[in-house]
């Protein structure tokens, strides 16, 4: 089988023990699920709920339940992350970034900086968000670009800060993000830093996660989840075209493993795997963006062994068991779990204040 060996730093710290909340292996107390998207059309946060994980609601009729202009500073997010910490709460992050900021009169540039120095849709930062109940959150927003330079990267020169995630690592006890980013106009990586548990504060100066083989190409939108006791990392490939790639590790900071078994069967360029696990079942899905179809759409394939995957198509497409009933053009999302009574709660939230 190929292999492929990602760069990694180590950095073991101590911390809280983990709970079941943080990985739903056991399924306890989880009966309903909770989808985080974005849309070019709004660049806001919207969310999606569903009974079954087949089909899908969205909240507020499909319209942002956080508008990008109230958090971000350039007046816009992309690429939000949803993820149930061990503390049982909501950890919620996002790409501070207007892709059409000047189209939507966010500015008077094409993008915050010269493209031709820091590529396109260079940004600095991205919004973190804390929540117990999905309505009330805080919020902090990181710029990158503040950070001490170091030996491997200079952050006051950084390209991009792109689709944050957050996953427990489960040895250091620690909160963890990983992100896309980049020096200048160089070729995308995927970086790690841990943070506090008040998740408004990086803990240590970012780390290499995984890189390209001498950076020949780019690697974005990293999707980590633990199975058992083996952490799966998912990630996009620009080696021949915009791919989904799977790798494995024992640490949450690795070494990343590459494995050739992963193809999801979709030809064209897509991209924001997000893998998350059918509650009360073996199987897991794997959800990606298909940017690159008119209208754009979400795709899934299901495994039980991240050795064999199972293509079950797009949203509403013939013979399709994914079902959406108020939205479409949805963009990067992700999944998480919740209880019969938080869903409840949440739905009859919005039903109150549609906005």
């Amino acid at each position: 089988m190929k292999k492929l060996f990602f760069t990694l730093l180590l950095n073991s710290v101590l911390g809280m023990t983990a709970t079941t909340a943080a990985n739903p292996s056991s399924d306890a107390k989880q009966d309903a699920y909770l989808m985080v998207y974005h849309k070019d059309a709004d660049h806001g946060l919207h969310m999606a709920v569903s009974d079954d994980g087949y089909t899908w609601t969205a909240l507020n009729d499909d319209r942002p339940v956080i508008g990008g202009d109230s958090i971000a500073v350039q007046h816009g997010i992309r690429d939000p992350h949803i993820y149930r910490g061990p503390d049982g709460a909501f950890y919620l992050s996002m790409t501070d970034l207007h892709v059409f900021g000047k189209r939507d009169g966010k500015r008077t540039t094409e993008w915050e900086r010269d493209g031709k120095l820091y590529g396109w849709g260079n940004n600095r930062g991205l919004v973190l968000m804390k929540s117990k109940d999905l309505i009330h959150w805080t919020r902090t927003n990181i710029d990158f670009s503040a950070l001490p330079d170091q030996a491997d990267m200079k952050w006051s020169e950084v390209g991009c800060v792109w689709a944050p995630e957050t996953v427990y690592d489960e040895e250091a006890g620690k909160l963890m993000i990983h992100f896309t980013t980049r020096q200048g106009n160089g070729k995308n990586t995927i970086y790690y830093a841990y943070v506090n548990s008040d998740y408004n504060t990086l803990t240590c100066q970012p780390h290499l996660l995984a890189e390209a083989p001498e950076r020949k190409y780019n690697i974005i939108d990293s999707d980590i989840i633990r199975v058992g006791d083996t952490y799966h990392l998912f990630y996009v490939s620009h080696e021949h075209g915009a791919t989904p790639k799977h790798a494995t590790a024992q640490h949450a900071t690795g070494p990343y493993t590459f494995d050739n078994y992963y193809y999801d069967g979709e030809k064209m360029g897509h991209e924001a795997p997000n893998c998350w696990k059918r509650l009360n079942s073996d199987t897991y899905v794997i959800m990606f963006d298909n940017y690159r179809i008119k209208p754009m759409n979400f795709g899934f394939v299901e495994t039980r062994d991240f050795f064999t995957y199972h293509p079950i198509g797009y949203f509403d497409a013939p013979k399709s068991v994914m079902k959406r009933t108020n939205f479409s053009e949805q963009k990067h999302g992700a999944v998480t779990y919740l209880t019969k009574q938080e869903l409840k709660h949440l739905k009859k939230y919005w039903e109150q204040n549609k906005r």
